[in-house]
């Protein structure tokens, strides 16, 4: 049974606005002063295993992600990965399991450090190596240009963050129990509290805002098969396979989430996500794993 939670009235995040901040940040601030290497790493391969899922009352998605990343220097990076996914349906006639790779994916990224803004860069592209009839892929190659900017206060860090897709993408704390296919914006602002002891919690609302065609693919329906529900414009849930305007995927929210690393190598996550636009409650979990730290006794990297 769906939670009747009765949530704020919020405002739609300005995408494009947004969109265009981050492009003029980067552009002013690409000759950034920094001294670390990307996302805090050390230069050369780091290894992560990341195991991670969403529940809400369409099922429970998880997933486990291998991945690879070269740092070339202070600002560059690439890296490779596929996810393995796990989906767990409830049903009137009992619950349904099913299990599949998702699709391989590439990713290169930048970040620039300065005292005035941190500005970070990825361009990840993927192929349709997951099986589309299950919704682990849209069976189209995909293509994702994120950014970022954001300011240390202290103890407090606030963030925006917009990207162009042809696909919605799952973040930290929101795995959706769907993917697509058509343009969209994304973005997210909010920020880091820093609460000592190894937490930091993360508030924020998010924004999908699509445009032209779209086709939503069901997680939880598989192809051929006819599901229940579809209220507040949850077509995933009735089938696996729909096609129709940019209201199909547009979206906003808000996400609350809890970080706690206790070891340089190791990252555990919780999270709440509220789906205003699908009236969807999702609570999430993730555990980052750096196995390449163990072949290193001063590895300072991060697994996320």
């Amino acid at each position: 049974m769906e939670m009747t939670i009765n949530p704020l009235k919020m405002r739609r995040v300005p995408l494009i606005f947004l969109f265009i901040v981050m492009i003029l940040a980067g552009s002013k601030h690409a000759r950034a002063q920094a001294t670390g290497t990307p996302a805090g790493h050390e230069r050369g391969f780091t290894f992560n295993e990341t195991f991670e899922g969403s529940t809400n009352s369409d099922g429970t998605f998880t997933s486990l992600t291998s991945s690879a990343t070269y740092n070339f220097s202070d600002h560059f990076s690439a890296g490779f990965g596929i996810p393995i996914y796990f989906e767990h349906t409830p049903s009137s006639t009992g619950a349904t399991s099913t299990t599949g790779i998702g699709d391989v994916f590439l990713s290169l990224r930048g970040v620039w450090k300065n005292p005035l803004l941190n500005y970070g860069t990825s361009l990840t592209g993927s192929a349709p190596t997951g099986n589309s009839s299950k919704g682990f892929s849209t069976g189209h190659a995909g293509v994702n240009w994120d950014n970022r900017v954001e300011h240390d206060f202290g103890l407090v860090t606030p963030f925006v963050d917009a990207g162009l897709a042809n696909s919605v993408v799952d973040t930290r704390f929101f795995q959706r129990p769907f993917t697509s296919f058509g343009t969209l914006l994304h973005s997210e602002a909010g920020a880091d509290l820093d609460l000592s002891h190894s937490f930091t919690l993360t508030l924020s609302a998010y924004d999908v805002l699509p445009f032209g065609t779209q086709t939503v693919f069901s997680r939880f329906v598989t192809a051929g098969s006819v599901g229940k529900g579809g209220q507040h414009g949850r077509v995933f849930e009735v089938s696996h396979t729909t096609t129709g305007t940019a209201d199909l995927l547009r979206d906003n929210g808000y996400t609350a989430g809890l970080d706690f690393t206790p070891k340089p190598y190791l990252d555990l996550e919780v999270g709440y996500t509220r789906s205003v636009h699908f009236a969807l409650n999702t609570v999430s979990f993730g555990v980052g794993f750096n196995v390449s730290s163990f072949f290193s006794r001063n590895s300072k990297t991060s697994t996320r």
